[in-house]
């Protein structure tokens, strides 16, 4: 199908004409004076209620940004707070001298936990791989390959735990990896090895 082009020589120019308004029969008997201090009235009425809509939006945006900051400035809060007690339990153990090793022992056990507690709270979980376990360069790091009989690739010992905030790690664990025992190099045309 073939388009026509439009032809802009035999175009006429057209009229525009003002808007339509209902209270036209209205403002016909009215004096010209009055209908122009109408529309000013009018124009004046939108003008303040456009004002007022950008001054409402001007002021939600202020106050969503000094959330925002708020919001970022004490993000930490809740970890913090949870801290606290752990804190509290450090103090109370270097304050009291006289405690038997026993004693300073189940205090930091139980020091241990509230930390374990505060950072469980705060969706930080450890990262510990058993032996054996595929060894993941992303939440792994290799200190060391040794020679073992498992499975190449995989962890044999692990050296310190790792972290991960969410899906986030925060610090990998530290692990040594397996790597295939080396057969000695033993001259293939010699016979000595042939007991």
């Amino acid at each position: 199908m073939r388009r026509r082009r439009p032809q802009f020589d035999k175009m006429q120019e057209e009229t525009v004409q003002p808007p339509q308004h209902e209270n036209r029969a209205e403002n016909a008997g009215k004096p010209l004076e009055q209908q122009l201090a109408d529309a000013q009235a009018q124009a004046e009425s939108s003008r303040d209620a456009m004002l007022r809509a950008l001054a409402d939006a001007e002021n939600a945006r202020k106050r969503f940004q000094a959330e925002a900051a708020s919001a970022q400035k004490y993000a930490l809060e809740r970890f913090a707070e949870s801290l606290l007690p752990v804190m509290d339990s450090l103090e109370a153990a270097l304050a009291n001298q006289d405690a038997s090793p026993q004693a300073m022992r189940d205090g930091v056990q139980l020091t241990q936990r509230q930390f374990s507690q505060a950072l469980e709270k705060a969706r930080i979980v450890p990262i510990s791989p058993l032996p054996g376990e595929r060894f993941d360069p992303h939440r792994h790091q290799a200190i060391a390959t040794v020679e073992s009989d498992s499975e190449p690739n995989t962890v044999v010992a692990i050296m310190q735990k790792g972290y991960q905030l969410h899906e986030r790690v925060l610090r990998p664990a530290l692990v040594t990896v397996a790597k295939p025992v080396e057969k000695s190099r033993a001259n293939p045309i010699s016979d000595t090895d042939l007991d």
